[in-house]
Order: structure tokens, then C-alpha cells, then sequence
């Protein structure tokens, strides 16, 4: 009996390691039949910009050939997301022409970004922009996981549905935490809404194993462990997509139940899902990236208006500040009334949000008087746009004048000035004078004398007040075209300045200095970047050297120091052959949206003919102003200006003169500028 029990002993015992070995050779097929997937990484093209991908961090393949030039790079070692991505990976040297894999991490915004010439990429500078990324070897980091497939924006898509939403996202998961998968919510805008919409957003159902408490909220601008938000662009959805969303209602539809979720961020471009509920209702926007405008608006508060019309105007106003969905990330509105003279109710800086400032413009109040617009706008160039009043001076400057009729007084000599000082002026003319008032009118004409261009798209003419809400979208839509508005471009941003120096042995040291010391002058009035106005010089005597040319400084400290270096040469003076020198050398590398000025400073009459040259540079669309100084032959001069050679041709009897000159100089510049066809 005891063998019997000992047997069974045995026989449970051997069936239980039978057991146990079976489990564990089954758990190491199960093990490896679980393979890890293979990390596929995304290619992208050589046109892709950093700012057009979402996520905050990534790999990517390259193809070959983005060393070419069309793909624009902006910055050093750190660059603007409005790069290319594979560009600017060829210009820190991570990648050669023939492409690759990269590490791409995205980084903060910086104040400025500094072109350079690097690895056969000529990067360009940017004054400012939201955001950075940073190039590196695609060496990921150990138990870091990238994206197989990137996240793109698509803000530019008209045809987006409001209430889209992407493609589920992944942070890097970083050892030691499991990251969990955000699902990010976009609300699209167009140009053409003219009543603003909101999609019914659903409350996401709590995942297993998650807090029954909401989480802490977090405040605009700053990142929570888990998510970020990475775009802070206004939009709103589309008023034909009301009718094909059934999750979209009008504001305005009769008995429309118009919900906001609680603390959902419709006013943002993309916010993770789990925070829609958890924020405070009344979100800051930091308004639309990509009309980033400093605008003054000029309203008529003459005493001819009446009190109905002018809360007319008020409501105009209150539409066009939330269309265009105000935020210091975007544009920025301050108001200006005129009668008598103007006076500002609040500047660019006051109201940072379209709902402060909508509450702002209903408190204005008339003020009366005439209509004195040339006033206003000459007040609004003097005061308005400048830095203690919130311009950004990376922005556009945007006058946007209201004109009830006609003007008491002329506009077209301040509308000059003002252009000249880069605001872009636009006119909204509400019922104009008719026949038999036209006599009345000081200034016929006069908006098309005021604006930068007369091909209708600075200017709006209105039949009635009570069309102009009609104007809304229009105006918000011009306004916000930045590539389009001409008059940021001015006399002092928009032009390639080659000096040709003459370095004769007449000249003598000590005038030689007096001589680069005027250029110095010359170049300090201009806005001096690779994208605004570049100088070059070249110094001559029978010979011709170049001294520094269009890219070589792009900062006006960098160009005074690059002026002051200049040597002194010594020899004869063939002022031909010097012309033919800088058209080569200098205004051969102008960029054709530049226009193209020689300076040309002489003390006397060349050894070679100037005639031929001078037409050639004529031709070449060269606007050359001549400089004679003591022996200098003023009818050679004027062979070597532009005509009218009284505009472009200059005499000072001695060096020590030539600082008067200045002046007179860059008012003939403006002033042939502003006077170019305005089609």
C-alpha cells in the first residue's frame, strides 16, 4: 500500500513538471512570435517646410538635390520653420547633396535669424519668427520612439471640414513612462464666412485605468508633461460646411442650440482632446500667425456723419476685429478718430484680443468737426506706428481710413509720406460726392492719390452704409494678403546700392577718408538685411577692385564696419571702365524684385570715355546718381546720371562739403520711388 501512494506521488509530481515545462516552452513561442515592428521612416520632399509639420520631434529621409536655391533657408545652425527642412539639413553639413536620414527637433521662436553661406547654401536672415527647429544625425535616442508617419498641418486648404480631425499622434515615449496616444481636434477658417461657426465637440470617454478627477488645467503658452500645443492660429469653419456637418450649427440659425463646450479652444488651429473640457471658458487667443498685421483703422467722427451712421461704423469695426481674430501672435488693431484733428482711442497694444477690443469700440463716442483725413493721416504716420505704442516692426503697418464723402482737407501729400515711411494705406469711401456735389470737393480723385496702387485693391467704394457690412470679408482679406502689400516696401528696404569710389591719386588720403565717410552717411539711412536694402561698393583708378559686394553684409553695423576698412589705392582714373566694372561685378548679382542704384563719387574728368558705359547701365535699369567734388566735370556728370541729370547729378566744390549733399540725395531716392507707375 505504501508503494502505491509513493507511485502516485511520483506520477502527480512528473505530471506537474510535465506541466511546467510545457508552460514555459509555450510562453518562449509566444515571446517570439511578438516581434517589434520595424521603424519605417518617413521621407519628405525637398520643398517641405519645418512649420508644416506638427510633430515636436522626428526623423526623415531626404532625396537628393536640395542644395538647389529655390528651397529657402532661413537662419544658422538654428533656423526659421518657414525653412526647408532638408535645405537646411545640407547647410548645417549633417547631409550633402546626395540626402539621407536626419534628426529634426523643433526649439523656441528667436528674435532674429542671421543668413550665412554654408555647404553650398546660401541661407537667408528673417527679423523674427514663432518658431525653430534644429538638424541634427538621425542617431535616435535609446527607448525614444519617432513617428512612422508625420503629422501634417493643412491650414491652407480651403476644402478642409471644420471639425476635422487628424490622424492620432504619438509623443517620443521616454523610458521609464508609457506614452499615451493625443488625439488632436482642428477647427478650420475661410475668408468667405461671414458669420462664425462652432462644431459640437464630443467629451472623450475616460480610458481604463484613468483618474476620475479632471486634470489640472494648463495655461495658454506652456507645456504639460504629457501634450503640447502647437499652434495657436485662429480659424473658424465655413459657412457651406454648415449644411453637409451635421456637428456644425449656425450662431445665427432660428432656434439653433448654439453650445460651447466648456473650455474648448475653438478659437485655436490645435488642442489636444483631453483639455477641451477641462479649460477655462474664456480662452486667450493668441490670434492668427499668418496675418501677423500692426493696423490702424481711421475713423470719420465728423459732425456730417450722424449718430446713426457712426454706430454703423462701430459695428464695422466690432466685425472686422473678430474676423480677423486679433492676438499678439497675430494682428494687433488700434483706432484713430478724426474731425477737427485726430486723437487715438487706444493704440496696438492696448486690446490684445478680439472680444477686449469689440467691448473698446462700442464704448467710442463721436466727436464731431470737419473731415480732415490729411490730418489724421499725417498724425497716424508721426505717432502711431512706433514702438511705445505696441509696432512690431516685423509686421506690416496697415492704415485702414473711413471716409464719409470727401475729405475737408488733402490727402495726397500725407498719404505720400506716409508710403514713403512703409504704411500701407487703404481707403473705404462711403457715399461719394454725386454731380452736382462734386464742386464741393477739394481733392477730385482723392483716394486714388492716396493709395500705394490704383488697380482697386487699396481702395473700396461703398453706394450706402448699409452695404458696408458687405466690406468685411473683402477688407479682412486684403489686409491680410502680406504679399500683396506693396508699401512695406519703401525707398529705404527695396534696393541693391553699389558705391563706386574713386580711389585717384588726386584724391589724397586724408579726402579719401572724408569720401567713405559720406558713403557711410549714405548707407546708414537705409533698412540694411539680406531681404531689405544691401550695399556693395567698388573702388576705382585706372583699375577696378571690388571691395565687399551685395551678400557679403547683410547688417548695417557689418556694412559701416566693412566701409571703414576700405584702403586707399592711388592711381589714375578711368571712370568708363569703372562703370562697365560694377555693372559686372556688383549689378549682375542684383535679385530682380531689387531695384538697382549707382553711386558714382568723382574729383575729375576720366581718362576714358563715359558715354557707352553710362547707356549700357541706363539700359540695365541702373538708376545712377553722379557725385563731382572741386575738379570734377559737371557735363560728365551729367552723361553719367539718370535723367532728369538735375535730379541725379550732384557738385560740391570741396570734400569737406559733401555731408550737405545727404539730404537732398535720399529725398531725390523717395521721391523717384513713390513716383514709380502705379498700376
Amino acid at each position: 500500500m505504501e508503494i502505491v501512494v509513493l507511485t502516485m506521488k511520483a506520477s502527480v509530481i512528473e505530471m506537474f513538471l510535465v506541466l511546467l515545462v510545457t508552460g514555459i516552452h509555450s510562453n518562449k513561442e509566444t515571446t517570439k512570435k511578438v516581434k517589434r515592428p520595424k521603424f519605417t521612416v518617413p521621407q519628405i520632399n525637398c520643398d517641405v517646410k519645418a512649420g508644416k509639420i506638427i510633430n515636436p520631434e522626428f526623423v526623415v529621409k531626404c532625396p537628393a538635390g536640395c542644395q538647389d536655391p529655390r528651397y529657402h533657408v532661413y537662419g544658422t545652425d538654428i533656423y526659421a520653420s518657414y525653412s526647408s527642412v532638408c535645405g537646411a539639413a545640407v547647410h548645417s553639413g549633417v547631409l550633402d547633396n546626395s540626402g539621407g536620414k536626419i534628426l529634426v527637433r523643433k526649439v523656441a521662436g528667436q528674435s532674429g535669424y542671421k543668413g550665412s553661406y554654408s555647404n553650398g547654401v546660401q541661407s537667408l536672415s528673417l527679423p523674427r519668427w514663432r518658431e525653430s527647429f534644429i538638424v541634427s544625425e538621425a542617431k535616435p535616442q535609446k527607448g525614444v520612439t519617432y513617428p512612422s508617419a508625420l503629422t501634417y498641418s493643412s491650414s491652407k486648404s480651403p476644402a478642409a471640414k471644420a471639425g476635422e480631425t487628424t490622424k492620432a499622434y504619438q509623443k517620443p515615449s521616454v523610458p521609464g513612462t508609457t506614452a499615451q496616444p493625443v488625439t488632436l481636434i482642428r477647427v478650420l477658417r475661410t475668408t468667405t464666412a461671414e458669420a462664425t461657426h462652432t462644431t459640437t465637440l464630443s467629451k472623450p470617454s475616460p480610458s481604463a485605468g484613468s483618474s476620475t478627477s479632471s486634470p489640472r488645467p494648463q495655461p495658454m503658452g506652456q507645456r504639460s508633461q504629457e501634450l503640447e500645443l502647437w499652434s495657436t492660429t485662429v480659424y473658424t469653419s465655413s459657412p457651406s460646411s454648415a449644411g453637409t456637418n451635421p456637428g456644425i450649427q449656425r450662431r445665427d440659425s432660428p432656434g439653433a442650440a448654439f453650445q460651447k463646450p466648456a473650455g474648448a479652444y475653438v478659437s485655436l488651429g490645435f488642442v489636444p482632446k483631453e483639455e477641451l473640457s477641462t479649460q477655462s471658458s474664456e480662452p486667450v487667443s493668441q490670434g492668427d500667425p499668418s496675418c501677423k498685421i500692426d493696423l490702424s483703422f481711421l475713423i470719420d467722427g465728423s459732425a456730417s456723419i450722424g449718430k446713426r451712421r457712426f454706430r454703423i461704423q462701430k459695428q464695422f469695426l466690432a466685425d472686422v476685429a473678430q474676423a480677423l481674430h486679433i492676438g499678439p501672435a497675430g494682428p494687433l488693431m488700434g483706432v484713430v478718430q478724426y474731425g477737427d484733428n485726430p486723437a487715438t482711442h487706444f493704440n496696438l497694444k492696448t486690446h490684445v484680443s478680439s472680444r477686449d477690443l469689440k467691448t473698446a469700440i462700442e464704448k467710442i463716442t463721436q466727436r464731431g468737426g470737419l473731415s480732415n483725413v490729411g490730418r489724421a493721416i499725417s498724425f497716424v504716420t508721426k505717432n502711431f506706428f512706433s514702438k511705445v505704442n505696441g509696432n512690431r516692426g516685423g509686421a506690416p503697418n496697415v492704415a485702414v481710413v473711413i471716409v464719409d464723402g470727401w475729405p475737408t482737407d488733402k490727402v495726397e501729400e500725407a498719404s505720400r509720406l506716409a508710403r514713403e515711411s512703409g504704411i500701407n494705406i487703404f481707403f473705404i469711401t462711403i457715399e461719394g460726392a454725386v454731380e452736382n456735389e462734386k464742386q464741393y470737393v477739394i481733392e477730385p480723385n482723392f483716394a486714388n492719390k492716396a493709395v500705394c496702387r490704383t488697380n482697386g485693391f487699396y481702395s473700396l467704394n461703398v453706394q450706402s452704409w448699409f452695404s458696408l457690412h458687405k466690406t468685411v470679408q473683402p477688407l479682412v482679406k486684403r489686409v491680410c494678403d502680406t504679399e500683396r502689400l506693396a508699401c512695406s516696401k519703401t525707398c529705404f528696404n527695396s534696393a541693391d546700392i553699389g558705391f563706386v569710389i574713386d580711389g585717384s591719386s588726386s584724391v589724397g588720403t586724408s579726402n579719401f577718408r572724408t569720401v567713405l565717410q559720406f558713403v557711410a552717411n549714405l548707407s546708414k539711412e537705409f533698412e540694411i538685411s539680406d531681404t531689405d536694402t544691401r550695399i556693395g561698393a567698388v573702388q576705382y583708378t585706372y583699375e577696378q577692385r571690388l571691395e565687399f559686394g551685395f551678400d557679403d553684409y547683410n547688417t548695417k553695423p557689418d556694412i559701416l564696419n566693412a566701409i571703414k576698412r576700405v584702403g586707399y589705392w592711388s592711381g589714375g582714373t578711368s571712370t568708363g571702365a569703372a562703370i562697365n566694372y560694377a555693372l559686372e561685378q556688383l549689378f549682375k548679382k542684383s535679385k530682380p524684385n531689387k531695384r538697382k542704384l549707382m553711386i558714382l563719387i568723382t574729383d575729375g574728368r576720366s581718362y576714358d570715355d563715359v558715354r557707352i558705359p553710362a547707356m549700357v547701365a541706363h539700359h540695365k535699369g541702373v538708376i545712377t546718381y553722379a557725385i563731382g567734388v572741386a575738379w570734377a566735370a559737371q557735363d560728365e556728370l551729367e552723361v553719367i546720371a539718370t535723367h532728369p541729370a538735375k535730379d541725379h547729378s550732384f557738385f560740391v566744390d570741396e570734400f569737406d562739403n559733401l555731408y550737405k549733399s545727404v539730404p537732398k540725395i535720399i529725398q531725390n531716392i523717395c521721391t523717384e520711388f513713390n513716383s514709380q507707375p502705379r498700376n
